[in-house]
């Protein structure tokens, strides 16, 4: 099920889930996660659609490259990864840093891209001080130290205290990422400005984001819902920045429910 291929010079793992004639679902991870935090999504989707989730660079099991990257460059990668895996378009989901990544696909590959679901994300993140910082502490003690603070951001404070399986398991994610990856996607996202490349958007569009999300918040995802044309957008009570975890049968009801009704409009799957 977990598989590697080379994708512009880096090592990239990435899973299929679901029926090998379903319709691709191309999912894109966070800053600080890699492809497992999608398991509490999976599910919902993989009796009809093929997964298929990757871990960015940078992050997981895929290869670390100097950095910085850039957002563009990221959507490249993902891109050449449905080239190499003989993909010619999929639905995208992203949340974090993997729905600024699918905001590029959307603007820049309009062809290869049935829809978009973009999740707790952002096109600007602001201030840059706030990167300036933890790529600091980051650099001088490496991912661990911003690790308690990260939890305390990606969930209300309920959850955590009631759900310590699913805190230990993002933890670890958390954990496993490098210094190095996290450093160089992060000035990926500290550099980015993409708000005005959302007029290019033209696919139909998902904004889902949890109402106390302290990182990507309900204005940014507002922003995102103005700009893009026809878009839905859906905030989800009782969850922070990872909503699909926190919520997982509210997200994945709204995800399942938008993608099922693009999909109607869609020919059959070759």
């Amino acid at each position: 099920m977990n598989s590697t291929v080379t994708v512009r010079g880096a090592h990239t793992a990435y899973r299929f889930d679901g029926p090998e004639n379903g319709r691709v679902v191309l999912m894109s991870n966070s800053l600080m996660s890699n492809y497992d935090m999608w398991d509490w999504t999976v599910p919902a989707l993989s009796d009809r659609y093929r997964v298929l989730r990757y871990d960015t660079r940078g992050h997981g099991r895929s290869a670390t490259t100097p950095g910085p990257y850039s957002i563009e460059s990221l959507a490249d990668d993902a891109v050449a990864l449905l080239d190499a895996l003989g993909i010619a378009s999929a639905h995208v989901v992203g949340l974090s840093m993997g729905g600024m990544i699918a905001q590029q696909l959307g603007a820049r590959f309009p062809g290869r891209v049935l829809s978009l679901s973009l999740c707790d994300t952002a096109s600007e993140m602001p201030p840059r001080s706030m990167w300036e910082d933890r790529l600091a502490t980051a650099r001088a003690q490496g991912v661990p130290a911003l690790a308690e603070s990260t939890i305390k951001r990606w969930f209300t404070e309920p959850f955590i205290g009631r759900a310590p399986g699913d805190i230990e398991k993002v933890r670890r994610m958390i954990l496993g990422t490098g210094a190095e990856g996290y450093m160089a996607c992060a000035c990926a996202v500290r550099d980015m400005a993409q708000t005005t490349m959302l007029l290019k958007i033209a696919a139909p569009t998902l904004i889902l984001t949890g109402r106390q999300d302290p990182a990507c918040t309900v204005e940014q995802a507002t922003v995102l819902h103005r700009v893009i044309r026809g878009s839905e957008l859906v905030i989800l009570e009782d969850a922070a920045h990872l909503a699909n975890i926190e919520q997982p049968a509210a997200f994945n009801a709204a995800l399942r429910r938008f993608m099922d009704r693009v999909e109607a409009n869609l020919p059959a799957a070759a």
